[in-house]
C-alpha cells in the first residue's frame, strides 16, 4: 500500500521558483495527499500561482509560519494516516520537528537548499538538495510591483461586493476578509487596511475617509494577474 504523504513549504524561507522541483521530489515519496504552503502572504508571492499546493496564511507574528506548520504536522501524523513527512526548508530550527517525528516510526524527508545546516540534514530520513531555482510565477503590475495573494483575495472580495462598479465599503471588505480568509487588521504590518490600500495606488482607488467609505480595484493594475 502507498504510503499517505504530506508536504509542508516553509513559504518565508524558499521562493516559489522551487516549487516545481519540490513538488516532483515529494511525489516521488508516496501518495501526496496534503501538499500546504505555510507563509505570510501579505509579504509573500508567488505560491499562489503554483498549482497543486494549498496556501496557509500564518500572520505577521516572529515565526508564526514555523509554529503553524510544525503544528499541522504533529496533527496530520496523529489523526489523518500520514506517515511520511515532506518538509522544504533551508531553516534549521526543523530539525525539532523532524526528529520527534522520526521517534514515532515516521518517514521524514526534507527539502532545502545546498546552504540547509547539518543538524537539519541528519534529522531527517533523507535530505534532497536543491537545484537553482527558476523565475518566481509571481505576477506584477505594470510598474513591476509584486501583487500578493492578499491582493488577490481582496480583488475578488470586492468584485463579488461592488454594483455598478462603485466598489465595496471598507468595513465590509475587512470583515470579508477575515471571515472568509483568516485575515485580520493584526496581521498586516500597518494599522489600518486605509494605509494599506492606499500604499497601492497602481492597484486601488479609495473615497476619502468618512462613513461608508469604499474602496475600489483598478483592472489595469491586475492586469497579467492570475
Amino acid at each position: 500500500m502507498t504510503a499517505r504523504t504530506a508536504l509542508y513549504v516553509d513559504g518565508d524561507n524558499l521562493g516559489a521558483g522551487y516549487g516545481p522541483q519540490i513538488l516532483e521530489l515529494a511525489r516521488q515519496a508516496g501518495r501526496l495527499d496534503i501538499a500546504r504552503v505555510y507563509a505570510d502572504f501579505g509579504k509573500t508571492c508567488g505560491w499562489n500561482n503554483v498549482p497543486g499546493v494549498r496556501t496557509c496564511h500564518a500572520g505577521t507574528g516572529k515565526n508564526a509560519s514555523d509554529l503553524l506548520l510544525a503544528v499541522d504536522a504533529m496533527q496530520f501524523a496523529h489523526t489523518a494516516g500520514i506517515t511520511t513527512h515532506v518538509i522544504a526548508t533551508s531553516d534549521g530550527d526543523f530539525s525539532h520537528l523532524a526528529l520527534r517525528l522520526r521517534e514515532i516510526g515516521h518517514t521524514v524527508i526534507g527539502i532545502g537548499e545546498a546552504k540547509a545546516p547539518d543538524k537539519l540534514t541528519a534529522a531527517c530520513s533523507t535530505f534532497h538538495k536543491l537545484a537553482a531555482k527558476t523565475r518566481p510565477p509571481c505576477a506584477q503590475t505594470r510598474t513591476g510591483e509584486d501583487i500578493t495573494q492578499m491582493d488577490q483575495h481582496i480583488r475578488a472580495i470586492i468584485a463579488a461586493g461592488s454594483q455598478e462598479g462603485r466598489g465595496l465599503e471598507l468595513q465590509k471588505m475587512a470583515q470579508k476578509m477575515q471571515r472568509q480568509h483568516g485575515i485580520k487588521l493584526s496581521d498586516l504590518t500597518v494599522r489600518t487596511w486605509r494605509s494599506y490600500l492606499s500604499a497601492r495606488p497602481t492597484l486601488y482607488e479609495l473615497d476619502p475617509p468618512g462613513p461608508g467609505a469604499k474602496v475600489r480595484f483598478k483592472q489595469n493594475g491586475f492586469n497579467g494577474a492570475t
